[in-house]
């Protein structure tokens, strides 16, 4: 399985990019986002890549993190969920977006996604609301998002230097309200709605505000 490759940009196109690796050109298909966020044709770039094969086709598909690489491979395991489909609601939402959006319940956001109608944008939401805050949590931590996989990786000469991950406010805020015995679910939702109210939020006050969502009503 190709996991990543790192090469520069031949040529741009709608929905995909070529990549040289040594010589090799690799076409791979990326999100409206993603391809925004591209440096021009001629620079160096990574991309971290899922390979889709069948009887009758071979397609890469490119992420710039682990985190969207893996809402991607999510979205695709949802019955009616094709990997154009998932681009188009990663492209749309965001990683942080999409998780937000299941983590909320807002089905609404998924449909807004080109050609994603309500029926599917409903499955996304009910089918992936247990497994989101697992990887709301990741917080971009590579060994995380990586788990046992192993994957190939073809570099050019010229590699750009990794940044280094991060946690999230949003990730802190989850695992400190795990801590303190909120179910997952509950608890993803809540610091979803923090985020969405006050998107500068540190921890401290993701958590003071999710705390008082999740506080009884009455």
């Amino acid at each position: 399985m190709i996991g990543k490759i790192t090469g520069r940009i031949d040529y741009r196109a709608l929905d995909h990019v070529l990549i040289d690796v040594n010589g090799v050109g690799y076409l791979v298909y990326c999100s409206d986002r993603t391809l925004a966020a591209l440096p021009g044709t001629g620079q160096v770039t990574a991309l971290y890549t899922d390979l889709v094969v069948r009887e009758d086709l071979m397609q890469l598909f490119g992420f710039l993190t682990l985190v969207e690489k893996e809402w991607h491979r999510l979205l695709v395991s949802v019955q009616g969920v094709g990997a154009k489909a998932s681009l188009a609601i990663l492209g749309a939402l965001g990683p942080d977006g999409v998780g937000r959006a299941i983590a909320l319940g807002d089905w609404n956001a998924v449909k807004a996604a080109k050609g994603v109608g309500p029926k599917i944008a409903q499955r996304v939401v009910l089918d992936l609301k247990d497994k989101a805050p697992g990887l709301m949590a990741m917080g971009g931590t590579v060994a995380q998002a990586m788990g046992d996989e192993a994957a190939d990786v073809i570099e050019a000469p010229v590699r750009p230097a990794a940044p280094k991950p991060t946690p999230t406010a949003q990730a802190d805020a989850l695992s400190a309200l795990g801590n303190l015995g909120y179910g997952p679910g509950d608890a993803a939702g809540a610091v979803a709605q923090a985020a969405t109210d006050d998107p500068q939020a540190d921890t401290p006050t993701l958590i003071r505000a999710a705390l008082k969502l999740l506080a009884p009503k009455g």
